[in-house]
């Protein structure tokens, strides 16, 4: 099994017989669905696969290689009339910078839509009946001479738009000066986007244009340029086309028992689990159950079990390492990173009226960020996924998977513990939990560093949160451990819980599981001070330290139990820990 890992053109996908998970028997669903359609997904979700698998299937010019790349799919079974009918376009606005002056951009857009006209001319030549002049600095005039040509013809245009949105997502992540008022200049009023979309709208009123499929990744600038084109449909939520662009697990167990055929030292079963920790848990539609795998981790996962008879070395691909940034934008707005933690914090905490759809400038640039503007945005940036309404239809929205999990963790690390002359601790002391059970240094570093740099934050959550993300934020470490927050189990939801990979069990590594508490200084009736004045034996013997470390003994024990059985581990080290205000911690080793 060859697997398209980065590839993205669909002829050179089925000529070269890679592995390609059947989509086609959509094609006449979105053929109902409307003939201007908006599909968002996150980033490397498979959304350019789809356009090209959409430009070879309508493409008059491939009908000779109809049988030899869709025969053997489901709508090469089931043709629907419009296959190889069209003349097709496609712009890609990912290629268009957004750095320099506002006429530096409207140049390169100009530059790239006369591009494509000019391959386009080139490709159906042999149809035309009249001149195509282009015109360098006016592409939409050139868009125009294109449309006469094909409205003197039989056939009709089919335009594809790849990542409409890129240029607003760079403008609005970047900080360099300026940048937002390129923004409003290109989107707002008659700006050069605005005019684009506008152009499109015309074309589809008899002047020759069909049909229109445009990509993106969010609604950012999706108000502002539909208000020049209105015509467009939203299908992004749409339960039909849930998995249009994904995998569904049933299509991945299949790959795994498919690749475990040709031989490799790993089960299919445990491959499946370690996967749906992952990769699995996005949802598009509220009127699904089912979720879905994002599918370039999916490829990486599968290239690296072929390759080299194993799992990856790190699941989350570098590729995607770049949704870093959504996360930095949303945590530097105000109230963003306290949405960071509700979300980290398990239990679908985070809950809004309804998605937000559609962002124009006025809500990018001006308006207040508040939390069903951010919850939104992270879902579109696949960061967030749906989770189920609540008895009050509201939208609950959670953490998909431990990926993306794990861009949270990293970006509140690098904010709270920034690197110092003493990096060198935390490996050395995540080591000492990790493979001798020894709690001691990485509960010192806590108190010495991390606590320090909590104490002189506001937070409204300093309870046992403050300290499971303490601990969370320095364990998290996807080479060895699936580090999981609020992991359920029959009982209830464990506050931490570190499982050694099905692949990493060779190494000496321990499954870990801490339950946390917190007790305030006024509960226990002390300052600060005399908390650090007192050892850590003798604060483990006062009366509500000892109350707070049975609840959480109990819990452990518990939870331990039914986590040793689904994992088939013979032995879990387990901890009940208890914070002292943000000054010491307290723990006891729990036998489970």
């Amino acid at each position: 099994m060859q697997f398209p890992y980065g590839l993205s053109d669909f002829g050179t996908l089925i000529e070269n017989q890679y592995w390609y998970q059947d989509r086609t028997d959509r094609l006449a669903a979105l053929e109902a669905a409307g003939r201007q359609l908006f599909f968002l997904r996150p980033r490397r979700f498979g959304k350019s696969l789809l356009l090209s698998m959409l430009e070879h299937y309508y493409d008059l010019n491939r009908a000779d290689q109809f049988e030899a790349l869709f025969g053997r799919l489901a709508v090469g079974r089931h043709p629907t009339p419009l296959h190889n009918q069209y003349f097709v376009l496609k712009w890609d606005f990912s290629l268009i910078p957004s750095h320099g002056d506002i006429a530096d951009i409207e140049a390169a857009v100009h530059q790239h839509i006369n591009d494509r006209i000019r391959q386009c001319v080139a490709e159906y030549q042999m149809h035309w009946t009249r001149d195509i002049p282009l015109h360098p600095s006016n592409a939409l005039s050139s868009f125009e001479s294109l449309l006469g040509a094909i409205h003197a013809t039989s056939h009709k245009l089919y335009l594809l738009i790849d990542e409409y949105d890129n240029f607003a997502n760079e403008v609005l992540m970047a900080e360099r000066s300026g940048s937002q008022s390129r923004y409003q200049t290109l989107l707002q009023g008659e700006g050069l986007f605005k005019t684009v979309f506008k152009s499109v709208k015309a074309a589809a009123g008899g002047l020759g244009l069909d049909r229109v499929f445009i990509t993106g990744v969010s609604p950012v600038a999706l108000s502002d340029m539909t208000s020049g084109y209105n015509v467009g449909e939203d299908i992004y939520l749409l339960a039909q086309f849930n998995d249009l662009c994904g995998f569904t697990e049933t299509e991945v167990a299949t790959v795994l028992r498919q690749l475990h055929e040709e031989g490799g030292d790993w089960s299919p079963e445990g491959a499946l689990a370690t996967m749906r920790t992952f990769y699995n848990g996005y949802r598009f539609s509220e009127d699904v159950t089912e979720s879905l795998y994002n599918p370039t981790l999916s490829l990486y996962f599968f290239k690296a079990l072929r390759q080299q008879g194993q799992y990856p070395r790190r699941m989350l691909d570098e590729n995607l390492a770049m949704d870093r940034n959504k996360l930095i934008y949303i945590a530097q707005l105000p109230g963003g990173e306290d949405l960071l933690i509700e979300a980290l914090s398990g239990d679908d905490r985070v809950m809004i009226p309804e998605l937000v759809q559609r962002f124009g400038v006025a809500d990018v640039l001006v308006a207040v960020k508040d939390e069903p503007f951010m919850a939104s945005l992270l879902y579109f940036f696949g960061i967030l996924t749906l989770a189920g309404v609540t008895s009050f239809d509201e939208c609950r929205l959670r953490i998909p998977n431990l990926v993306a999990r794990g861009l949270y963790v990293e970006r509140l690390r690098e904010h709270w513990l920034p690197l110092t002359d003493k990096a060198h601790e935390l490996p050395e002391a995540v080591r000492a939990l990790g493979q001798r059970g020894d709690l001691a240094p990485l509960a010192a570093l806590i108190e010495q560093r991390y606590f320090r740099v909590l104490s002189n934050r506001d937070y409204r959550w300093t309870n046992e949160l403050l300290v499971k993300f303490a601990f969370l934020t320095l364990l998290f470490d996807d080479r060895l451990y699936m580090a999981v927050s609020e992991l359920e189990t029959e009982r209830g939801y464990a506050d931490l819980a570190l499982i050694v990979r099905p692949d990493k069990r060779r190494f000496q590594a321990l499954d870990l599981l801490l339950e946390f508490k917190y007790l305030s200084l006024k509960e226990l009736n002390l300052s600060g001070e005399q908390v650090c004045e007192q050892s850590r034996q003798a604060l483990a013997e006062l009366t509500p330290v000892i109350l707070k470390l049975d609840e959480a003994e109990a819990q452990a024990r518990s939870y331990g139990a039914t986590l040793k059985q689904r994992y088939g581990f013979q032995k879990l080290h387990a901890f009940a820990v208890v914070a002292l205000g943000v000054e010491r911690l307290v723990w006891r080793e729990v036998r489970v």
